[in-house]
């Protein structure tokens, strides 16, 4: 049995373009592209816990300092979370929420409740239960794991204020709307929401240039 063809960034926003008119003309703006990607496993779970309700420079001096602390290449193992002291996650700038967190992330990976090499394979509503089953990773972080990670083409972030902003202001909503309204514009985006959710997200970005 032949492969079957994987579509293109092209051959997407083709088919979103046709879909919605509104989304059709953010496309055009910046052309059609393909889904970024973030990287996979406990590093970048691990990333998306020290990011969280932060400045992206306050996280990266942060993530510096842990990695200097780890004296190795690449970001630390889960066995180091749990053996390092915790005074020097705490000189790194390290919360105490976020450490509980982090160590939390780490037994999970260790003990195999959370297979991050089994996870590709599940379905978007097990990878999100088996994420979420850590502390500190909610439905957003799932939701951006299964975008920018896997790469799973239909996944609507509803809750994310970038995207309820970035449909207030292309169907021009006097306020932000609600998720629902949101979910009810992704119907037309499916099976490619994810990529509707980027180009969302990109349309901000070319708003504040």
């Amino acid at each position: 049995m032949a492969r079957a063809v994987r579509p293109t960034a092209q051959s997407i926003a083709q088919q979103l373009s046709r879909s919605d008119p509104i989304l059709a003309e953010l496309i055009r703006h910046g052309g059609p592209a393909a889904l970024p990607s973030r990287g996979a496993g406990f590093p970048t779970l691990a990333r998306s816990i020290l990011f969280q309700q932060i400045s992206g420079q306050a996280g990266a001096a942060i993530l510096n300092r842990l990695q200097a602390a780890h004296g190795g290449p690449g970001f630390p193992p889960p066995d180091w979370f749990q053996k390092v002291p915790t005074v020097i996650l705490r000189a790194a700038g390290v919360s105490p929420q976020k450490m509980s967190y982090l160590r939390d992330l780490a037994a999970h990976v260790i003990d195999g409740r959370l297979n991050l090499r089994r996870l590709p394979r599940g379905s978007d509503s097990e990878v999100i239960e088996s994420l979420t089953s850590v502390r500190g990773i909610g439905t957003w972080t799932a939701h951006m794991y299964l975008i920018f990670s896997l790469h799973r083409p239909d996944v609507c972030p509803s809750g994310d204020l970038g995207i309820r902003k970035a449909v207030g202001q292309a169907w021009g909503y006097r306020s932000v709307p609600a998720e629902r309204t949101v979910e009810r514009h992704a119907r037309k985006w499916s099976p490619f929401r994810s990529h509707a959710a980027y180009y969302l997200w990109r349309s901000l970005e070319v708003a504040n240039e």
